[in-house]
C-alpha cells in the first residue's frame, strides 16, 4: 500500500478557505504546495517564501510561462516576511512554524492561516506548540477547523475583521 501524498492535508485544509486573492505559502521549499495554491486558487496571486537561497531557484524555475505574474518566489523567513501589512487574505505554512507577530502583520483582518504538518500534529506539540497557539491567539486567531489528513493534519484559523 502507497502512502498519502505529502500535500493531502493541505489539500484537505484549503476546503475550509474560500477563494482568497493573495495567497503566501511559508516555507515554500521546492514550491510543491504554492504551486498546488495557484491550481486551487486560479484567480489567486500566489507568493512563496523560503530562507533557503537555492529552494527559492528551484521553485521559480519551476513556475515556466506566466505572463500574469500570479505566481513568484523569494527569498525570505518565517520570522520576518518579505511584504508589507495586511497583504494576504491567505497565509499557509507546511511545515513551518512561523512568527505569530509576522502572520497577523502580513494577514488582512478577515483572513485565513493555514499551520500544516505533512506527519504529525499541525499546532505542534511541545513547547514550540504551545508558545506558538499562545502567540496566536494573544493575536486574535480563531480556531476555524482541526483534521488529521493522510500522515499529517491542519489546523485552519482566521483573523478577526477589524
Amino acid at each position: 500500500m502507497s502512502s498519502p501524498p505529502p500535500l493531502t492535508p493541505l489539500a484537505a485544509a484549503v476546503l475550509h478557505v474560500g477563494s482568497p486573492e493573495r495567497v503566501l505559502q511559508i516555507g515554500c521549499g521546492d514550491g510543491d504546495a504554492a504551486l498546488f495554491l495557484a491550481r486551487e486558487f486560479p484567480t489567486a496571486r500566489v507568493r512563496g517564501i523560503d530562507a533557503d537561497r537555492e529552494a527559492v531557484a528551484a521553485a521559480a524555475a519551476r513556475v515556466g510561462l506566466d505572463p500574469e505574474g500570479r505566481v513568484a518566489f523569494k527569498v525570505g523567513g518565517r520570522r520576518r516576511v518579505p511584504y508589507p501589512e495586511d497583504q494576504f487574505d491567505l497565509v499557509a505554512a507546511v511545515d513551518a512554524r512561523p512568527s505569530p507577530r509576522e502572520l497577523a502583520r502580513v494577514l488582512r483582518p478577515g483572513g485565513h492561516l493555514i499551520l500544516v504538518a505533512t506527519r504529525g500534529d499541525a499546532g505542534g506539540s511541545g513547547l514550540r506548540g504551545r508558545l506558538l497557539d499562545r502567540g496566536l491567539r494573544a493575536r486574535g486567531f480563531e480556531e476555524i477547523a482541526v483534521e488529521s489528513a493522510g500522515t499529517g493534519g491542519f489546523v485552519v484559523l482566521r483573523l478577526p475583521a477589524a
